[in-house]
Protein backbone atom coordinates (compact mmCIF):
# COMPACT_ATOMS: atom_id res chain seq x y z
CA UNK A 1 0.00 0.00 0.00
CA UNK A 2 1.17 3.54 -0.74
CA UNK A 3 0.97 5.83 2.28
CA UNK A 4 1.81 9.51 2.75
CA UNK A 5 2.28 10.76 6.31
CA UNK A 6 1.80 14.47 7.11
CA UNK A 7 3.34 15.97 10.24
CA UNK A 8 4.83 19.37 11.00
CA UNK A 9 7.64 18.04 13.25
CA UNK A 10 9.83 15.10 12.34
CA UNK A 11 13.26 13.97 13.58
CA UNK A 12 15.79 15.45 14.06
CA UNK A 13 13.29 18.00 15.47
CA UNK A 14 12.60 16.81 19.02
CA UNK A 15 9.06 15.78 19.96
CA UNK A 16 6.88 12.78 20.73
CA UNK A 17 4.48 13.17 17.78
CA UNK A 18 7.32 13.29 15.26
CA UNK A 19 8.87 10.20 16.80
CA UNK A 20 5.50 8.41 16.57
CA UNK A 21 5.30 9.21 12.86
CA UNK A 22 8.91 8.13 12.33
CA UNK A 23 8.40 4.80 14.10
CA UNK A 24 5.06 4.07 12.44
CA UNK A 25 6.44 4.93 9.00
CA UNK A 26 9.50 2.72 9.50
CA UNK A 27 7.41 -0.20 10.79
CA UNK A 28 5.10 0.09 7.78
CA UNK A 29 8.08 0.22 5.42
CA UNK A 30 9.52 -2.99 6.90
CA UNK A 31 6.17 -4.66 6.19
CA UNK A 32 6.45 -3.84 2.50
CA UNK A 33 4.41 -0.65 2.27
CA UNK A 34 5.65 2.31 0.22
CA UNK A 35 5.79 5.14 2.77
CA UNK A 36 6.65 8.82 2.39
CA UNK A 37 6.54 11.66 4.91
CA UNK A 38 5.89 15.35 4.24
CA UNK A 39 7.08 17.56 7.09
CA UNK A 40 8.20 21.14 7.68
CA UNK A 41 11.80 21.99 6.89
CA UNK A 42 13.81 22.90 9.99
CA UNK A 43 16.30 25.01 8.05
CA UNK A 44 19.15 22.51 8.31
CA UNK A 45 18.10 18.97 7.40
CA UNK A 46 18.13 17.71 3.79
CA UNK A 47 15.06 18.65 1.78
CA UNK A 48 14.76 15.04 0.60
CA UNK A 49 16.27 11.90 2.08
CA UNK A 50 15.48 8.24 2.71
CA UNK A 51 15.57 7.28 6.38
CA UNK A 52 14.78 3.75 7.63
CA UNK A 53 13.23 2.93 4.26
CA UNK A 54 10.98 6.01 4.30
CA UNK A 55 11.20 8.87 1.81
CA UNK A 56 11.17 12.13 3.81
CA UNK A 57 10.21 15.39 2.10
CA UNK A 58 10.85 18.61 4.03
CA UNK A 59 8.83 21.55 2.78
CA UNK A 60 8.31 25.24 3.57
CA UNK A 61 5.23 27.42 3.38
CA UNK A 62 4.39 31.02 2.67
CA UNK A 63 3.81 31.61 6.38
CA UNK A 64 7.37 30.53 7.15
CA UNK A 65 8.81 33.48 5.25
CA UNK A 66 7.77 35.54 8.28
CA UNK A 67 9.22 33.05 10.78
CA UNK A 68 11.11 35.65 12.91
CA UNK A 69 7.86 37.53 13.49
CA UNK A 70 5.50 34.59 13.98
CA UNK A 71 7.48 31.87 15.76
CA UNK A 72 9.23 32.06 19.13
CA UNK A 73 11.65 29.32 18.10
CA UNK A 74 12.54 29.49 14.37
CA UNK A 75 13.55 25.80 14.44
CA UNK A 76 10.04 24.81 15.56
CA UNK A 77 7.68 26.29 13.00
CA UNK A 78 3.97 25.51 12.84
CA UNK A 79 1.62 24.78 10.00
CA UNK A 80 -1.19 27.37 9.86
CA UNK A 81 -4.85 26.57 10.57
CA UNK A 82 -5.72 27.06 6.90
CA UNK A 83 -4.30 25.97 3.53
CA UNK A 84 -0.89 27.55 2.94
CA UNK A 85 -0.29 28.15 -0.80
CA UNK A 86 3.30 26.92 -0.89
CA UNK A 87 2.66 23.99 1.44
CA UNK A 88 -0.36 23.02 -0.65
CA UNK A 89 1.69 23.12 -3.85
CA UNK A 90 4.54 21.13 -2.30
CA UNK A 91 2.13 18.46 -1.04
CA UNK A 92 0.51 18.34 -4.47
CA UNK A 93 3.88 17.65 -6.09
CA UNK A 94 4.61 14.92 -3.54
CA UNK A 95 1.23 13.30 -4.17
CA UNK A 96 1.82 13.38 -7.94
CA UNK A 97 5.08 11.53 -7.37
CA UNK A 98 4.01 9.09 -4.64
CA UNK A 99 0.35 8.49 -5.67
CA UNK A 100 -0.74 7.54 -2.13
CA UNK A 101 -3.80 5.48 -1.46
CA UNK A 102 -3.82 6.69 2.16
CA UNK A 103 -2.90 10.12 3.50
CA UNK A 104 -2.31 9.91 7.25
CA UNK A 105 -2.03 13.23 9.10
CA UNK A 106 -1.37 14.07 12.75
CA UNK A 107 -1.61 17.87 13.02
CA UNK A 108 -2.47 21.16 11.27
CA UNK A 109 -0.41 20.28 8.19
CA UNK A 110 -3.54 18.39 7.13
CA UNK A 111 -5.22 21.72 6.32
CA UNK A 112 -2.89 22.23 3.36
CA UNK A 113 -3.98 18.84 2.03
CA UNK A 114 -7.74 19.22 2.38
CA UNK A 115 -8.25 21.15 -0.92
CA UNK A 116 -6.33 18.35 -2.67
CA UNK A 117 -8.26 15.43 -1.22
CA UNK A 118 -10.75 14.90 -4.04
CA UNK A 119 -8.06 15.34 -6.69
CA UNK A 120 -5.72 12.90 -4.92
CA UNK A 121 -8.35 10.14 -4.63
CA UNK A 122 -6.64 9.15 -1.38
CA UNK A 123 -8.47 8.23 1.79
CA UNK A 124 -7.70 10.46 4.76
CA UNK A 125 -6.96 9.24 8.28
CA UNK A 126 -6.09 11.66 11.08
CA UNK A 127 -4.41 10.42 14.24
CA UNK A 128 -5.32 12.70 17.13
CA UNK A 129 -2.39 12.98 19.53
CA UNK A 130 -3.91 16.03 21.24
CA UNK A 131 -6.97 18.29 21.05
CA UNK A 132 -6.25 20.41 17.96
CA UNK A 133 -9.63 19.55 16.49
CA UNK A 134 -11.40 21.69 19.11
CA UNK A 135 -8.67 23.75 20.83
CA UNK A 136 -6.53 26.43 19.19
CA UNK A 137 -3.77 25.75 21.74
CA UNK A 138 -4.19 21.97 21.28
CA UNK A 139 -4.17 21.53 25.09
CA UNK A 140 -7.86 21.88 26.06
CA UNK A 141 -6.75 24.04 29.00
CA UNK A 142 -8.50 27.25 30.10
CA UNK A 143 -7.03 29.44 32.85
CA UNK A 144 -4.61 26.66 33.85
CA UNK A 145 -7.45 24.15 34.30
CA UNK A 146 -9.05 21.56 32.03
CA UNK A 147 -11.48 23.35 29.72
CA UNK A 148 -15.14 22.44 30.14
CA UNK A 149 -15.68 22.79 26.40
CA UNK A 150 -14.99 25.21 23.54
CA UNK A 151 -17.08 28.30 22.84
CA UNK A 152 -16.27 31.30 20.67
CA UNK A 153 -15.98 33.70 23.61
CA UNK A 154 -13.76 31.43 25.67
CA UNK A 155 -11.61 30.42 22.71
CA UNK A 156 -11.15 34.02 21.63
CA UNK A 157 -10.06 35.13 25.11
CA UNK A 158 -7.77 32.13 25.41
CA UNK A 159 -6.29 32.57 21.94
CA UNK A 160 -5.57 36.26 22.44
CA UNK A 161 -3.95 35.54 25.80
CA UNK A 162 -1.80 32.81 24.27
CA UNK A 163 -0.90 34.27 20.85
CA UNK A 164 -1.47 37.99 21.35
CA UNK A 165 -4.18 40.10 19.73
CA UNK A 166 -2.71 40.25 16.23
CA UNK A 167 -2.26 36.47 15.89
CA UNK A 168 -4.89 35.27 18.36
CA UNK A 169 -8.08 36.56 16.70
CA UNK A 170 -7.39 35.25 13.17
CA UNK A 171 -5.98 31.99 14.50
CA UNK A 172 -9.11 31.27 16.53
CA UNK A 173 -11.49 32.17 13.71
CA UNK A 174 -9.55 30.26 11.08
CA UNK A 175 -9.11 27.19 13.27
CA UNK A 176 -12.86 26.96 13.86
CA UNK A 177 -13.53 27.07 10.12
CA UNK A 178 -10.70 24.61 9.44
CA UNK A 179 -11.96 22.25 12.13
CA UNK A 180 -15.36 22.05 10.49
CA UNK A 181 -13.76 21.47 7.09
CA UNK A 182 -11.56 18.74 8.53
CA UNK A 183 -14.49 16.87 10.09
CA UNK A 184 -16.23 16.97 6.70
CA UNK A 185 -13.20 15.64 4.79
CA UNK A 186 -11.68 13.06 7.13
CA UNK A 187 -12.61 9.44 6.48
CA UNK A 188 -11.49 8.17 9.89
CA UNK A 189 -10.10 9.66 13.08
CA UNK A 190 -7.72 7.59 15.21
CA UNK A 191 -7.47 9.14 18.70
CA UNK A 192 -4.67 7.65 20.80
CA UNK A 193 -6.81 7.29 23.92
CA UNK A 194 -10.38 7.48 25.13
CA UNK A 195 -9.48 10.80 26.76
CA UNK A 196 -8.57 12.24 23.35
CA UNK A 197 -11.75 10.90 21.77
CA UNK A 198 -13.86 12.54 24.48
CA UNK A 199 -11.88 15.79 24.48
CA UNK A 200 -12.27 16.18 20.71
CA UNK A 201 -16.00 15.42 20.95
CA UNK A 202 -15.84 12.47 18.54
CA UNK A 203 -18.49 10.34 20.22
CA UNK A 204 -21.35 12.50 18.99
CA UNK A 205 -19.92 13.13 15.53
CA UNK A 206 -20.65 11.58 12.16
CA UNK A 207 -17.05 10.67 11.28
CA UNK A 208 -15.99 7.12 12.22
CA UNK A 209 -13.21 6.84 14.76
CA UNK A 210 -11.17 4.08 16.29
CA UNK A 211 -8.96 4.41 19.36
CA UNK A 212 -5.48 3.18 18.39
CA UNK A 213 -2.85 3.79 21.06
CA UNK A 214 0.78 4.70 20.53
CA UNK A 215 3.32 1.90 20.56
CA UNK A 216 6.89 1.01 21.32
CA UNK A 217 9.32 -1.22 19.44
CA UNK A 218 9.02 -4.98 19.86
CA UNK A 219 12.62 -4.91 21.09
CA UNK A 220 11.78 -4.50 24.76
CA UNK A 221 15.24 -4.93 26.24
CA UNK A 222 16.03 -1.25 25.62
CA UNK A 223 19.62 -2.11 24.68
CA UNK A 224 20.46 1.30 23.28
CA UNK A 225 24.11 2.29 23.33
CA UNK A 226 24.32 6.06 23.33
CA UNK A 227 27.60 7.82 22.49
CA UNK A 228 29.83 8.35 25.49
CA UNK A 229 29.47 12.14 25.43
CA UNK A 230 25.77 11.74 26.26
CA UNK A 231 26.27 9.21 29.03
CA UNK A 232 29.00 11.31 30.61
CA UNK A 233 26.41 14.03 31.25
CA UNK A 234 24.36 11.69 33.45
CA UNK A 235 25.03 11.49 37.20
CA UNK A 236 25.96 7.82 37.28
CA UNK A 237 22.99 5.57 38.06
CA UNK A 238 20.08 5.88 40.43
CA UNK A 239 18.54 9.24 39.54
CA UNK A 240 14.99 10.46 39.03
CA UNK A 241 14.12 11.09 35.38
CA UNK A 242 11.71 13.40 33.58
CA UNK A 243 11.53 13.38 29.77
CA UNK A 244 9.43 15.83 27.76
CA UNK A 245 8.86 19.48 26.96
CA UNK A 246 10.31 21.76 29.64
CA UNK A 247 6.99 23.50 30.07
CA UNK A 248 4.54 24.37 32.86
CA UNK A 249 1.89 22.17 31.21
CA UNK A 250 4.16 19.19 31.85
CA UNK A 251 4.18 20.03 35.55
CA UNK A 252 7.83 21.10 35.64
CA UNK A 253 7.25 23.77 38.29
CA UNK A 254 5.24 21.30 40.42
CA UNK A 255 8.00 18.73 40.09
CA UNK A 256 10.75 21.17 41.07
CA UNK A 257 8.86 22.29 44.18
CA UNK A 258 8.16 18.68 45.18
CA UNK A 259 11.78 17.68 44.62
CA UNK A 260 13.12 20.60 46.64
CA UNK A 261 11.28 19.27 49.70
CA UNK A 262 12.87 15.79 49.62
CA UNK A 263 15.77 15.32 52.03
CA UNK A 264 18.87 13.60 50.64
CA UNK A 265 17.20 13.06 47.29
CA UNK A 266 19.14 11.50 44.40
CA UNK A 267 19.76 13.78 41.40
CA UNK A 268 16.82 14.82 39.24
CA UNK A 269 17.51 14.71 35.50
CA UNK A 270 15.30 16.68 33.10
CA UNK A 271 15.67 15.72 29.42
CA UNK A 272 13.66 17.80 26.99
CA UNK A 273 13.44 20.83 24.77
CA UNK A 274 12.94 24.47 25.55
CA UNK A 275 9.70 26.39 25.33
CA UNK A 276 9.10 30.09 25.83
CA UNK A 277 8.50 29.65 29.58
CA UNK A 278 11.70 27.70 30.22
CA UNK A 279 14.11 30.63 30.95
CA UNK A 280 11.92 31.70 33.88
CA UNK A 281 12.15 28.24 35.40
CA UNK A 282 15.86 27.76 34.81
CA UNK A 283 16.68 30.52 37.28
CA UNK A 284 15.00 28.65 40.15
CA UNK A 285 16.41 25.16 39.83
CA UNK A 286 17.07 23.34 43.13
CA UNK A 287 20.52 21.84 43.60
CA UNK A 288 21.19 18.42 42.03
CA UNK A 289 18.84 19.17 39.12
CA UNK A 290 20.49 18.46 35.76
CA UNK A 291 18.91 19.81 32.56
CA UNK A 292 19.83 18.08 29.29
CA UNK A 293 18.31 19.53 26.14
CA UNK A 294 17.48 18.08 22.73
CA UNK A 295 18.79 14.55 23.23
CA UNK A 296 18.25 11.99 20.45
CA UNK A 297 15.89 9.14 21.19
CA UNK A 298 18.55 6.43 21.57
CA UNK A 299 20.31 8.53 24.20
CA UNK A 300 17.04 9.02 26.09
CA UNK A 301 16.51 5.26 26.13
CA UNK A 302 19.98 4.78 27.60
CA UNK A 303 19.07 7.32 30.28
CA UNK A 304 16.01 5.28 31.22
CA UNK A 305 18.24 2.24 31.76
CA UNK A 306 20.27 4.10 34.38
CA UNK A 307 17.36 5.72 36.23
CA UNK A 308 15.44 4.72 39.35
CA UNK A 309 11.99 5.80 38.20
CA UNK A 310 10.14 8.02 35.74
CA UNK A 311 8.20 11.17 36.63
CA UNK A 312 5.29 12.41 34.47
CA UNK A 313 3.62 15.16 36.56
CA UNK A 314 1.59 16.79 33.75
CA UNK A 315 -1.09 19.27 34.75
CA UNK A 316 -2.86 19.28 31.40
CA UNK A 317 -5.09 16.53 30.00
CA UNK A 318 -2.15 14.47 28.72
CA UNK A 319 -3.41 12.61 25.63
CA UNK A 320 -1.33 9.46 25.99
CA UNK A 321 2.16 9.48 27.50
CA UNK A 322 4.54 7.62 25.19
CA UNK A 323 7.30 8.45 27.64
CA UNK A 324 5.65 6.10 30.12
CA UNK A 325 6.00 3.19 27.70
CA UNK A 326 9.69 4.02 27.33
CA UNK A 327 10.12 3.90 31.11
CA UNK A 328 8.10 0.67 31.32
CA UNK A 329 10.25 -0.94 28.62
CA UNK A 330 13.27 -0.37 30.88
CA UNK A 331 11.34 -1.94 33.81
CA UNK A 332 11.10 1.40 35.57
CA UNK A 333 8.02 2.38 37.59
CA UNK A 334 6.44 5.74 36.88
CA UNK A 335 4.79 8.35 39.06
CA UNK A 336 2.26 10.20 36.91
CA UNK A 337 -0.65 12.58 37.19
CA UNK A 338 -4.07 10.99 37.23
CA UNK A 339 -5.23 12.66 34.03
CA UNK A 340 -6.14 11.69 30.48
CA UNK A 341 -4.16 8.99 28.77
CA UNK A 342 -1.69 8.70 31.64
CA UNK A 343 -4.32 7.18 33.89
CA UNK A 344 -5.41 4.87 31.06
CA UNK A 345 -1.87 3.51 30.59
CA UNK A 346 -1.31 2.78 34.26
CA UNK A 347 -4.83 1.45 34.66
CA UNK A 348 -4.93 -1.61 36.92
CA UNK A 349 -1.40 -2.67 36.01
CA UNK A 350 0.28 -1.66 39.30
CA UNK A 351 3.18 -0.39 37.19
CA UNK A 352 3.19 3.03 38.80
CA UNK A 353 1.59 5.51 41.15
CA UNK A 354 -0.99 8.12 40.17
CA UNK A 355 -1.25 11.47 41.96
CA UNK A 356 -3.63 14.42 41.55
CA UNK A 357 -2.32 16.87 38.93
CA UNK A 358 -0.66 19.95 40.42
CA UNK A 359 -0.44 18.44 43.92
CA UNK A 360 3.21 18.87 44.87
CA UNK A 361 2.74 17.30 48.30
CA UNK A 362 1.21 14.12 46.84
CA UNK A 363 3.97 14.00 44.24
CA UNK A 364 6.68 14.41 46.86
CA UNK A 365 5.17 11.69 49.05
CA UNK A 366 4.90 9.30 46.10
CA UNK A 367 8.57 9.88 45.19
CA UNK A 368 9.63 9.34 48.80
CA UNK A 369 7.57 6.15 48.98
CA UNK A 370 9.35 4.62 46.00
CA UNK A 371 12.76 5.87 47.09
CA UNK A 372 12.38 4.19 50.48
CA UNK A 373 10.91 0.89 49.23
CA UNK A 374 13.22 -0.96 46.85
CA UNK A 375 10.97 -4.04 46.85
CA UNK A 376 8.02 -1.96 45.72
CA UNK A 377 10.11 -0.44 42.93
CA UNK A 378 11.10 -3.93 41.83
CA UNK A 379 7.51 -5.22 41.80
CA UNK A 380 6.30 -2.17 39.90
CA UNK A 381 9.17 -2.54 37.45
CA UNK A 382 8.10 -6.10 36.70
CA UNK A 383 4.50 -4.98 36.26
CA UNK A 384 5.71 -2.20 33.96
CA UNK A 385 7.51 -4.72 31.77
CA UNK A 386 4.34 -6.78 31.51
CA UNK A 387 2.14 -3.76 30.81
CA UNK A 388 4.28 -2.44 27.95
CA UNK A 389 3.94 -5.75 26.13
CA UNK A 390 0.36 -4.72 25.33
CA UNK A 391 1.68 -1.76 23.31
CA UNK A 392 4.12 -3.60 21.05
CA UNK A 393 4.50 -2.44 17.46
CA UNK A 394 3.60 -5.91 16.17
CA UNK A 395 0.14 -5.50 17.67
CA UNK A 396 -0.60 -1.80 17.22
CA UNK A 397 0.81 -1.33 13.70
CA UNK A 398 -1.32 -4.24 12.50
CA UNK A 399 -4.36 -2.29 13.67
CA UNK A 400 -3.30 0.65 11.50
CA UNK A 401 -2.81 -1.67 8.54
CA UNK A 402 -6.30 -3.06 8.99
CA UNK A 403 -7.78 0.43 9.27
CA UNK A 404 -5.99 1.48 6.06
CA UNK A 405 -7.28 -1.60 4.25
CA UNK A 406 -10.83 -0.96 5.44
CA UNK A 407 -10.67 2.60 4.09
CA UNK A 408 -9.32 1.46 0.73
CA UNK A 409 -11.94 -1.27 0.49
CA UNK A 410 -14.66 1.28 1.22
CA UNK A 411 -13.38 3.34 -1.70
CA UNK A 412 -13.42 0.34 -4.03
CA UNK A 413 -16.99 -0.45 -3.04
Amino acid sequence: MRILMLCQYYPPVFGGVGRFVEDLSAELATRGHEVAVATLWDGQSPKLEVVRGVRVYRISGTIHRAAPLLFSHPGRKYAPPLPDPELLWAIRCIIARQRPQIVHAVDWLVHSFLPLKRWSRARLMVTLQDYFLVCVKWTLMYHQAVCSGPSLGKCMACGVRHFGLAKGVPTVLLSRVAGAAERAAVDMFAPVSQAVALGNDLAGGKVPFQVIPNFISDDLNCAHDAPRHYLEQLPGEGYLLFVGALAPSKGIDVLLRAYAGIADAPPLVLIGYEVAEYPLLSEKLPRNVIVLKNWPHHAVMSAWQRSLMGLVPSVWLEPFGLVMLEAFSASRPVIASQVGGLAEIVGESKAGLLVPPGDQLALRQAIERLLHDADLRERMGQAARQRVSEFRASTIVSRYEQAYQDLVNATDN
